[in-house]
């Protein structure tokens, strides 16, 4: 798909989500994997593969499941920069997904197929995960194509877990709710930003919520930690 669809639907002076360069495989062997905790318009989790010098990209409503008789639905979407792996932080109101993004979870994966793009269009991609949330063996299956923007269809997908090691039936969403980046909530970041708070605030687990408000001196000491690398959603544009 390229880049074209991402920068069509994004304003870069308002936004500081990055704007990536021309698309470009990197030379090196490890291939980079994140999952984006999004709470735009409604939460969902965007599953990101690099590939070919992009981030293919898939929206997740519900998550990931660890559990492998869960099949969980997985909207392909426009394919997204490399630099987009390391974008944490606030989309404004009234931009394309606008809303509260976490760095989830991120890694690398090794393709179980010999020949990837072979696999994508036949629509089943193995896969393994290395993250630090995720592992193990994993599989994308095509099933059919969903209406999308300018009545083009968009192909619809199921993620869903195999049988090894790292399979459970934990709810992985709700046990590990924070950033592996800055480590915190989709609230946190919202507060410490400029988001909506309380939008933000609805994708995260209660329990992680009423912990927070019992210790809320804890959000401060979080934002002293924050890694620089993170992307700002106050950050000067040029």
């Amino acid at each position: 798909m390229g880049l074209t669809e991402y920068k069509r639907k994004r304003r870069f002076g308002v936004t500081p989500e990055p704007a990536g360069g021309a698309a470009r495989p990197r030379r090196k062997k490890a291939l980079a994997y994140v999952i984006q905790k999004h709470r735009a318009s409604r939460l969902h989790y965007d599953f990101r593969l690099e590939w070919n010098g992009v981030l293919l990209s898939w929206a997740v409503p519900k998550g990931p499941s660890l559990d492998p008789s869960v099949k969980r639905l997985a909207m392909q979407t426009e394919d997204h920069p490399l630099e987009y792996a390391e974008f944490e932080g606030i989309i404004p109101a009234g931009e394309y997904g606008g809303g509260t993004v976490m760095i989830w979870d991120r890694g690398t994966w090794t393709p179980e197929s010999p020949d990837v793009d072979a696999a994508l269009r036949k629509g089943e991609l193995k896969l393994t995960l290395h993250g630090e949330k995720l592992s193990g063996s994993w599989v994308l299956v095509r099933t059919r194509s969903y209406p999308g923007a300018g009545g083009a269809g968009r192909p619809t997908w199921l993620l869903i877990k195999h049988r090894d090691d790292a399979a459970t039936g934990e709810d992985i969403a709700d046990t590990a709710p924070r950033s592996v980046v800055s480590k915190r909530l989709l609230a946190e970041i919202a507060f410490q930003e400029g988001g909506d708070v309380a939008k933000a605030a609805s994708g995260d687990p209660e329990a992680a919520l009423r912990k927070l408000i019992r210790d809320p001196a804890a959000v401060t000491a979080q934002k002293r930690r924050r890694k620089p690398s993170v992307w700002k959603s106050s950050r000067a544009r040029s």
